[in-house]
């Protein structure tokens, strides 16, 4: 049983939250009512998760040896000692093999986006994370197939602003968890993270405030562009976006006073402040365009 309890630990759960992007397309595309299209876009959901967790094992079996010098990745099942590699292994190859069967079997381009996603981030563990820049845009492209995979597993075409958004969206939080990695192993930084010898917290404060005011602003673009107020015969999205606003600085305000951010999925499920706005937009949203 204790192998069970940390092959799950493994796995990460609590980071599945990242996928609930595939159910963007399903909210602006106005299915949210089509039974057929929600159990296609939560079948969507539930194969990127097990993708997910699949690559997170590989990801903690080959970065063991680093894990053991962060103060709260070292007891990290795989990097301690706890779960043995070969069982973790088998895991991650029959988790990988059923989803990405069942993504084809699903939808030929969902299966393809989806095996694209997984091994893009095989490349990006093995390698790609040592690239400076490219390590942060290739988390965020992560975030953008994502978005675009839900659209194609309900049969929609994806928004130009969903790909921005979401992009920009998600370099916000990328940065906020490399500048908390910097700042919480400091001289331990490169030993953990080869990659952040190449960042200063400088260089990512700055990266912070570009990004932070590309999103606000795409997202503010959105809501009165004309294809959009076409579609939804309305400009009333506008009046969302000082949820999105508040709910940036929100995070903001975490990263520089709290100093979190290393942690961004479990800051969405605990920090009152962040669920509050990302219930009030949705309820928002939900109304204008429901």
């Amino acid at each position: 049983m204790k192998i069970l309890k940390y092959f799950i630990i493994t796995i990460r759960p609590y980071q599945w939250t990242k996928n609930l992007l595939v159910f963007a397309a399903l909210i602006f595309a106005g299915r949210l009512t089509q039974l057929e299209s929600v159990q296609q876009a939560f079948v969507a959901f539930i194969l990127f998760c097990l993708v997910s967790g699949g690559v997170y094992i590989l990801n903690d079996i080959t970065d063991r040896q680093e894990d053991l010098l962060h103060p709260e990745k070292k007891n990290r099942p795989i990097a301690s000692g706890k779960l043995p590699i070969p069982v973790a292994l088998s895991g991650a190859v029959v988790m990988l093999l059923f989803s990405l069967t069942a993504a084809f079997s699903l939808n030929f381009y969902f299966g393809f986006i989806l095996a694209g996603y997984f091994l893009m981030t095989l490349l990006y563990s093995l390698y790609l994370k040592h690239v400076v820049i490219l390590d942060i845009l290739l988390v965020a492209i992560g975030f953008v197939l994502r978005a675009i995979a839900g659209a194609v597993a309900i049969g929609v075409s994806s928004s130009t602003w969903l790909v921005v958004c979401t992009f920009f969206l998600a370099l916000f939080l990328v940065i906020g968890k490399r500048r908390h990695e910097l700042l919480l192993l400091q001289e331990n930084a490169s030993g953990h993270r080869q990659i952040l010898e190449d960042y200063n917290p400088k260089i990512l404060d700055q990266m912070i405030a570009v990004v932070t005011a590309a999103c606000i602003l795409a997202y503010a673009l959105y809501t009165q562009d004309a294809l959009t107020v076409e579609k939804f015969q309305t400009t009333n999205l506008i009046y969302s976006v000082p949820f999105v606003v508040y709910g940036i600085f929100r995070y903001f305000y975490l990263i520089y006073k709290r100093e979190l951010g290393g942690k961004p999925e479990v800051i969405l499920l605990k920090d009152r402040g962040i669920i509050l706005s990302v219930l009030f937009w949705i309820i928002t949203i939900g109304i204008i365009i429901y």
